[in-house]
């Protein structure tokens, strides 16, 4: 018996197959960001035949939860191999503290709401002293490949990059924060900031007429009246005009 799956994949019928079967997988900032990493830590050859695996179809089945993502993948072997890739979760106090963070930047918390993951939510994370996506990965395959990653679990790994890209609140699950529990809180800070005190109407009653109540609308003045105003209005005889023209001004 060979001591390690060197052999041609049994081919899978209805197998999770790579969307991206050319060039590089991930299209987006965050899932690019995740594969960047694997590259720099992962030996580049496994990776590539992991990335083969994927464009395949080999991975039967993925799931991701909080702290893990487990995977099924279909070797040379009858029966599938087990994939298990693992990161710290964070406790309620450390994310309390982050969604805090992210809640006090107001395009953040839109881009959040929106379905968007802003980028600068990495140097946030960092701030707080932890990491969005993380540095190195405890990973375990049960096939008897002695490499690391072996070509299954890097196939796992860039189908959960795709993933990313569909669902970018994935990364944050990972972290142990789901996208219903984050944006939770972010819509009750925004409506805690949007609420205003609800007087009773009786309540007001007493100064609802007083000085003041109508601020908003401007003081009304009475127009200045012109110095000839009765001069033009009431005018007098001609031979008079000149004698009462004085008195008429001084009325005005």
């Amino acid at each position: 018996m060979a001591w390690f799956d060197g052999g041609r994949p049994i081919k899978v019928d209805g197998g999770i197959r790579a969307r991206t079967q050319r060039g590089t997988i991930g299209s987006t900032w965050w899932s690019r960001r995740f594969i960047d990493i694997l590259e720099r830590i992962c030996d580049k050859g496994r990776l590539s035949r992991g990335r083969a695996y994927a464009r395949q179809g080999q991975v039967l089945s993925i799931d991701l939860s909080a702290g893990e993502v487990r995977a099924a993948v279909q070797g040379s072997r009858p029966d599938p191999y087990e994939v298990v890739i693992r990161v710290d979760v964070y406790d309620e106090s450390r994310w309390a503290a982050l969604e805090e963070a992210i809640a006090a930047q107001a395009v953040y918390r839109a881009k959040l709401l929106a379905g968007e993951m802003p980028v600068e939510i990495e140097e946030l994370f960092a701030a707080m002293g932890v990491d969005l996506f993380p540095r190195d990965l405890d990973m375990d395959c049960s096939c008897p490949d002695w490499g690391f990653p072996c070509k299954h679990l890097s196939a796992a790994l860039y189908l959960l990059a795709e993933s990313f890209d569909d669902d970018p609140f994935l990364v944050l699950a990972w972290r142990g924060r789901t996208r219903e529990q984050l944006l939770g809180s972010l819509a009750g800070e925004a409506a805690e900031e949007l609420q205003v005190e609800d007087v009773p109407f009786a309540d007001r009653l007493a100064d609802f007429y007083a000085p003041g109540a109508t601020a908003h609308r401007p003081e009304r003045r009475p127009a200045a009246a012109a110095p000839d105003l009765l001069l033009r209005v009431f005018p007098p005889p001609a031979d008079l005009a000149r004698v009462l023209g004085p008195a008429y001004r001084q009325l005005g």
